[in-house]
């Protein structure tokens, strides 16, 4: 069944569970799919046949049986390499962990086999998930499938692209600075980065093997996919406390409401801005929010062109202020300024005052919609090339610079395709919410989703 491949990871776990899809022809369609388009794309880097194979004839024997072990029952899926697995490599593209292979599961691995996931492989990141491109020394660079002279984006960019062309059905990615919501921007498909401290970070490298944690702010896991219904499903899996990271508050996730929703358009409060100040961005991104923004006034809701009240130049400034101290207090061999006790401690009581903002501009308004990144997916290139956008060089970097503020505040944010720039490549928005309030922000993006339509596949599939 050649449709196998592009079922939403929901569709095909409900296919398993009915019978009409065996594990192993789920399984074997998706091999299928990697062994023909990953040379191009190089989005897979290791793959465990062998144990996915024996894992998906348990799973169909299972089902004779009667038993059910989740609500991913022989799903066969993929697996962002900055997450650890037991029994398979797990480098996040870092040369002294090229052969590491851990003896135990991250809590995100874990979740997903205790709900019936089969891991079949790990796809390609940034080195210790540090870039906006993934391309490593171990495994080479990740194309876009879109258009192969482009990046795929990083660091979760081998998922993004294998989400895109139907090597998976569902990711699990993390993020720093964008790295969940840029991919999924770049190769058009969906991501949602959580808030901090929802999702255990236990397992999750680049907090290397047996070290002292060191990124205990601004980090985000959560789930990438063909839809939002998929998100929602993922992020209930893996969200919530475990044991190991006490830093994930030790309460239940909030129940479910639902997605998608009854709600109508005319309850909804959308904020949206083509841009933040100072902040460059293409004319076809600030022109395609523009008409979601005007379909979605049409439709009944209330939409505003707004922003909250902040100085996003101070907040940025402020941002490089933590990361430098977290970077320098474990590699202070690096050649930059000290950062003081007390500049980590003013810089988190900034912190606070922006998240306050946040907080009380969500009261207000039920999401803000901006753009992921100033650029549509450019082409490969060294670090800290400058990128161009309409004809203008900006500095590489300041790609994050539409994702970062809200790492910094720690807000959880919705990435879905919402249209194309001239070339075909896929334009994104980005859908922020209040913090802790996942659910709902899943029943907007779901809303947001119906007007900008379902995913598109790349050219050639």
């Amino acid at each position: 069944m050649t449709d196998i491949n592009f079922y939403t990871a929901t569709e095909l776990a409900e296919a398993i569970r009915e019978c009409r899809i065996s594990c192993i022809e789920a399984l074997e369609a998706h091999l299928a799919q990697i062994a023909h388009h990953n040379p191009r794309l190089n989005a897979v880097v290791t793959l465990d046949e062998e144990r996915a194979r024996h894992r998906a004839r348990e799973a169909d024997e299972a089902i004779t049986r009667g038993e059910l072990w989740g609500p991913l029952h022989g799903l066969p899926m993929t697996l962002k390499d900055g997450h650890s697995t037991a029994g398979m490599k797990t480098t996040s593209g870092y040369v002294p962990l090229a052969d590491y292979v851990p003896e135990e599961d991250g809590t995100v691995a874990a979740r997903l086999k205790a709900a019936g996931a089969i891991i079949i492989g790990k796809t390609n990141v940034s080195i210790l998930l540090g870039d906006i491109q993934s391309d490593n020394p171990i495994f080479g660079r990740t194309n876009n499938p879109w258009d192969v002279s482009r990046t795929s984006g990083g660091s979760s960019g081998g998922a993004a692209a294998a989400l895109a062309t139907g090597m998976t059905p569902l990711e699990i990615g993390s993020d720093l600075a964008g790295s969940i919501r840029i991919p999924s921007h770049f190769c058009g498909v969906y991501g949602l980065k959580t808030t901090e401290h929802r999702v255990s970070m236990h397992g999750h490298i680049p907090d290397l093997p047996n070290e002292p944690r060191s990124h205990r702010h601004m980090w985000s896991i959560g789930p990438m996919a063909r839809n939002v219904a998929d998100l929602a499903l993922a992020y209930r899996i893996i969200s919530g406390p475990d044991g190991y990271d006490p830093d994930v508050p030790p309460v239940p996730v909030e129940a479910s409401r639902g997605v998608p929703t009854a709600r109508p358009y005319t309850s909804l409060r959308i904020a949206w801005a083509p841009t933040f100040p100072g902040a460059p961005v293409m004319g076809a991104i600030r022109h395609t929010l523009h008409d979601l923004a005007s379909e979605l006034d049409r439709l009944g809701a209330r939409v505003e062109e707004r922003l909250p009240d902040i100085n996003f130049g101070e907040l940025a400034r402020t941002r490089v202020v933590l990361s430098r101290a977290v970077r320098l207090a474990f590699r202070p061999e690096e050649d930059e300024p000290p950062v003081t006790l007390t500049d980590y401690f003013t810089t988190l009581y900034r912190r606070d005052a922006f998240i306050d903002i946040l907080e009380r501009f969500f009261s207000e308004w039920d999401v803000l919609l901006c753009p992921v990144a100033m650029t549509t997916a450019f082409t490969h290139r060294p670090t800290d090339t400058p990128i161009e956008v309409d004809g203008e060089e900006a500095n590489y970097w300041r790609v994050i610079g539409h994702c970062a503020p809200f790492n910094f505040t720690g807000h959880p944010s919705i990435v879905i395709p919402i249209g194309s720039d001239a070339k075909g490549l896929p334009i994104g928005v980005q859908i922020v919410g209040k913090r802790w309030g996942e659910e709902g922000l899943l029943e907007v993006a779901a809303l947001i989703a119906e007007v900008a339509g379902p995913f598109r596949k790349p050219p050639g599939l």
